[in-house]
């Protein structure tokens, strides 16, 4: 497995560096959070408008609660020397982290991508190599697909993949029993 290298090198990192970089976590978000918003309502509205049903909400992309292994009682904090200087030291600081900003940023993120997946199926049921990656967007059918004209010019692959045709899950189905 490919892993991103971080842990062993943030100790090495000037501090002046880690103070700068700290509140980079946080103006990416709040900078592109409304636009995102924005894009979510309008790819929701799209996928309703040309006959999207059955798509999932934002909230089945965030965890539950429930999930979460800290709370504000045993929610983990900063204790080294001073740590009352620094915001890490106190528990709503991480509440707010760990149960808010944290899950949810990365629910709109994936929520955001589920919707482009499912646009892409319905308009370009074309094969690439990471078009594998896009099942999470399954659809019933493709654009391409409700014209007898045009599906018969797709090929065999863009045709016959279950992604954006379910009539072959129905196919195999039949032909197990």
């Amino acid at each position: 497995m490919d892993r991103i290298q971080i842990g062993r090198n943030s100790v090495k990192q000037a501090r002046w560096k880690i103070l700068l970089g700290v509140p980079l976590i946080y103006l990416p978000i709040l900078i592109c959070l409304p636009f995102v918003i924005i894009g979510v309502v309008l790819i929701r509205l799209h996928l309703k408008l040309v006959g999207g049903m059955e798509i999932k909400s934002y909230w089945d992309f965030v965890p539950s609660w429930i999930s979460h292994r800290y709370t504000s009682e045993n929610q983990i904090i900063r204790t080294k020397k001073l740590a009352w200087l620094h915001l890490s030291g106190y528990k709503f600081f991480w509440i707010f982290n760990c149960k808010l900003y944290c899950p949810l940023s990365v629910a709109l993120f994936d929520y955001t991508t589920y919707l482009v997946k499912i646009v892409e199926n319905w308009w370009c049921p074309f094969y690439h190599e990471k078009k594998s990656d896009y099942v999470i967007g399954a659809i019933d059918q493709s654009y391409w697909h409700l014209i007898p004209l045009e599906k018969a010019k797709l090929h065999p692959e863009d045709r016959d993949n279950p992604i954006w045709n379910d009539e072959i899950e129905a196919e195999k189905s039949t032909t197990n029993d």
